[in-house]
C-alpha cells in the first residue's frame, strides 16, 4: 500500500525519547560538558546529604557522664613549665557540661633576668619574692565540633572564673659579707649569710653567691587575694571512650586588690615596677579518664 507522505512527515518530525542520547552525543562540546558536570554534581550532592544525615544521627549523645583530667601548664607569665592543673567535668546535655578546676602556677615578673654568680651558680637579678598562685574555679563547657565515637578531634569552648589565692614567699640569696684586706684575703673568716634579697642591703651584685633553696622563706609567706577569668578552646582527642587527651589554649585575666612585690630596686619605687593586673596567654596539655 502506498505510504501517506503527509502522515509520515508528521510522525517523523516528533523525535522519540530514545533518540535524546544520540542528540546529546552529537551536540556541541559545551552542552555535553555542562550535562556531565550536572550529573557529577547530582551524585556528589546525594552523597553529601547521606553523610550529613549520618553525622547528625542520635548516636552523637556522649556515652560518658563524668570526666577527670590533669595537665601541665605553659603560660606567658611563667617559666619553662608554668604549673599544674586538675579538672572535673560533669555532662549536663549533649552539648553542655559544667566543671570545677584548680590550678597551681608561679607568676613571674616580665622583667626577671637570670644571671650567673661568680662561683658558677645563678640567681634572678632584683628578685625579692616568689609569687605562687592557686586558682580554684567553676565554669561551663560547650561542644563546638563533636568528633566520631572513637576517633577524630573534638573542639570545646570553655569559660570559667574564680578567686586567685596568691602566696608571696621571700626569695632568699646567699650573700658574702666577708671583710677582706687589700689583697682580698678574708679578715676573721668568711661571713656568708642566707637572707631575703633587699636592694638597700645587698648592694653589690658581685657578692651574691647564688640563690638559697626554694622554701627557705616559707615561714614568712604572705597571702594575696584576687580574682581571675578565663576563656579558652580545647582540642580533645580520645581513641577510646574511657580515655581522653588533648590541649587547651586560651586567655586568662587576673587582678589583685593589693600589688604583690616580686622585683625591687633602689632606683625605682616598688609601685612602679610591680603590677596588680596580670593578663596572660596559656596552653595546657592534659590527660584523663571518663566514666
Amino acid at each position: 500500500m502506498p505510504a501517506n507522505l503527509r502522515t509520515f512527515d508528521r510522525v517523523a518530525s516528533k523525535p522519540s525519547t530514545c533518540s535524546v542520547y544520540p542528540l546529546i552525543l552529537s551536540s556541541p562540546f559545551p552542552l555535553r560538558r555542562l550535562l556531565s558536570l550536572a550529573g557529577l554534581l547530582t551524585i556528589f550532592t546525594g552523597s553529601a546529604a547521606q553523610a550529613q544525615s549520618a553525622s547528625s544521627s542520635p548516636n552523637d549523645d556522649p556515652s560518658y557522664r563524668k570526666e577527670f583530667v590533669y595537665g601541665v601548664n605553659f603560660n606567658t607569665r611563667g617559666g619553662l613549665i608554668g604549673g599544674v592543673s586538675v579538672r572535673s567535668t560533669r555532662v549536663l546535655t549533649e552539648n553542655w557540661s559544667r566543671f570545677w578546676s584548680i590550678e597551681a602556677v608561679e607568676v613571674k615578673h616580665r622583667k626577671e633576668r637570670r644571671v650567673a654568680s661568680f662561683n658558677g651558680s645563678s640567681f634572678v637579678l632584683d628578685k625579692a619574692n616568689y609569687f605562687i598562685v592557686l586558682r580554684p574555679s567553676v565554669g561551663a563547657q560547650r561542644v563546638v565540633f563533636r568528633k566520631a565515637a572513637e576517633s577524630g578531634v573534638q573542639v570545646n569552648a570553655l569559660m570559667s572564673a574564680g578567686p586567685s589565692i596568691g602566696l608571696l614567699m621571700p626569695y632568699y640569696i646567699n650573700y658574702d659579707f666577708t671583710q677582706r684586706d687589700i689583697n682580698g684575703r678574708p679578715i676573721g673568716g668568711e661571713d656568708v649569710r642566707t637572707e631575703q634579697y633587699d636592694p638597700y642591703i645587698h648592694t653589690d651584685q658581685s657578692l651574691i653567691r647564688d640563690r638559697a633553696p626554694l622554701f627557705s622563706g616559707a615561714s614568712e609567706t604572705k597571702p594575696y587575694i584576687g580574682a581571675h577569668w578565663r576563656g579558652a578552646l580545647s582540642f580533645e582527642y580520645g581513641r577510646y571512650r574511657d580515655a581522653v587527651a588533648g590541649i587547651e589554649t586560651g586567655v586568662l585575666l587576673e587582678v589583685y586588690g593589693k600589688r604583690p612585690v616580686i622585683l625591687r630596686s633602689r632606683d625605682v619605687p616598688d609601685s612602679k615596677i610591680n603590677n596588680s593586673f596580670y593578663p596572660s596567654v596559656y596552653l595546657t596539655i592534659y590527660l584523663g579518664s571518663r566514666s
